[in-house]
């Protein structure tokens, strides 16, 4: 990359406040992702405190053709905030964009800053006697701006959906430095193109959020998480069923676990292990409501072991309890209980359909044996969303190396497998430059088409985090 000139920092300094403009040593920090890999070996970082400071900063660069590239709390896994290598660039961090606007308990909703992040969204909601429905493991460093982008999804899906489902109206600033408010609380608004879906999932290509409209939910006090025993993979599909028909309605999260990585995470951390059946996966389901939900618990614990499904199970009895289960299952990633090797590794945020996950993680497990006998592979994550994040790296210092020989040859099998069993290899995490020569195939040449008319008419000059999500046409 390049960084802009001189002329461009100045205009920066003066359009903005002290604290705006960051260079050299000072903007480090904001260049290197959560897997440890550098986003630009240098940058300028500019941080405005307010919309009008985004609205200016991108009219600055759009007069001296200098490329935006949006980053929200850093915390992304596809390389969404690479600075281009063709054209001078800036990393606009929406950091400092911090503040919750209002919370109106009445329309049953929450704005807030781009820069806010989930975690202080959902307290802010939890003290207004509402729940903000999305979370993930990342929630106290991601922001409302950086999972708008990607559309992120996280373990509540399965009931509140992904983030596109819980927000209402945005704020953006497009392409010239003009801003766009679009911040309607309406549930309700068939009055032409519902634009604000454009840039969710937008991955910054198309203009910078700024602040949203976000949707609060009935607050649920009554939640409680169990660990099953399951008899296989094949137990998934026919325990999810169960758990809608003794729980309806109340399944907030599914989640499969391996039982090496919960083995893992207690290895290197203070977790416990709530339960030791000697199976290769367990099921980790969150019940909530309003209302104590012990009998549906034990409605559906009874049903899957009747079925045969279950072969033991805990229940979380008290918060610490409820908290250790979720550590397991935050801290499952490579990233946290893999750390030595993880940047070798293959994470994938593949979805298919939920009846076909089965056939997609044995199918994976099987290719892995066979290509790369030399790395360790195992999948958790969102059964109820059909959202499973297979992993295959190497754990041991000898088997980098023809780990790295075999790599390419796994990842173009997964290719092939997510695009037989009609899935994706960007659920909730991005496509940005990791998947962007990859996901060509997902889509006809005819939506890739409409895709970049999209990206042209409201980006013509491609200011907007170039290369990233679309593949070159």
């Amino acid at each position: 990359m390049s960084l802009p000139s001189s002329e461009v920092i100045d205009a920066l300094r003066a359009a903005l406040d002290a604290r705006a403009v960051l260079v050299g040593d000072d903007a480090t920090s904001f260049l290197i992702d959560p897997r440890n890999k550098p986003t630009a070996d240098e940058a300028v970082v500019v941080r405005p405190a307010d919309t009008a400071g985004v609205a200016a900063t991108v009219a600055i660069c759009a007069e001296h053709r200098v490329a935006v590239v949006p980053q929200g709390g850093n915390s992304g896994l596809s390389y969404g905030t690479h600075s281009p290598t063709d054209r001078p660039s800036i990393v606009l961090s929406v950091a400092r964009l911090d503040q919750i606007i209002s919370i109106d308990p009445d329309r049953w909703t929450i704005t807030a800053e781009a820069g806010v992040t989930i975690e202080a969204v959902q307290q802010a909601a939890h003290a207004a006697g509402r729940k903000f429905a999305p979370d993930w493991g990342a929630r106290g460093s991601a922001t409302v701006g950086g999972a708008i982008a990607t559309d992120a999804g996280g373990n509540n899906v399965v009931r509140y959906g992904n983030m596109r489902d819980n927000v209402m109206g945005i704020e953006a600033v497009l392409a010239d430095g003009s801003v766009w408010d679009g911040r309607r609380a309406l549930v309700k608004d068939s009055s032409g193109y519902d634009l604000k879906h454009l840039f969710i999932g937008g991955e910054g290509t198309l203009g910078i959020v700024t602040s949203a409209v976000l949707k609060l939910v009935p607050a649920t006090p009554h939640e409680t998480s169990l660990l099953a025993a399951i008899t296989g993979l094949d137990a998934l599909r026919p325990l999810l069923e169960l758990a809608h028909v003794h729980a309806p309605g109340l399944i907030s999260a599914f989640e499969l676990l391996p039982d090496v990585a919960i083995d893992r995470v207690v290895e290197i951390s203070d977790a416990t292990k709530p339960i030791d059946a000697g199976t290769e996966y367990y099921a980790l389901i969150k019940l909530a409501s309003s209302k104590p939900v012990d009998d549906d618990i034990a409605s559906f614990l009874k049903a899957g072991a009747e079925a045969g499904h279950i072969v033991d199970a805990v229940v979380a009895g008290t918060p610490d309890q409820e908290a250790n289960l979720w550590f397991l299952r935050d801290h499952a990633p490579p990233t946290s209980c893999f750390v030595e090797h993880q940047e070798h590794g293959l994470k994938l945020d593949t979805a298919v359909p939920v009846d076909r996950i089965e056939d997609f993680v044995r199918s994976v497990l099987d290719a892995a044996t066979e290509i790369a006998p030399m790395a360790l592979a195992y999948g958790f994550g969102h059964v109820g969303d059909g959202n499973l994040h297979m992993m295959i790296l190497p754990t041991a210092d000898e088997a980098v190396e023809p780990w790295l020989e075999v790599r390419d040859a796994m990842s173009d099998r997964i290719d092939e497998l997510v695009f037989g069993l009609d899935g994706t290899l960007s659920a909730e995490h991005g496509v940005g430059l990791l998947l962007r020569d990859r996901v060509g195939p997902q889509k006809s040449e005819l939506e890739w088409q409409m895709m970049r008319a999209v990206k042209a008419a409201l980006d013509p000059s491609d200011l907007f985090n170039p290369e990233k999500m679309i593949p070159a046409g």
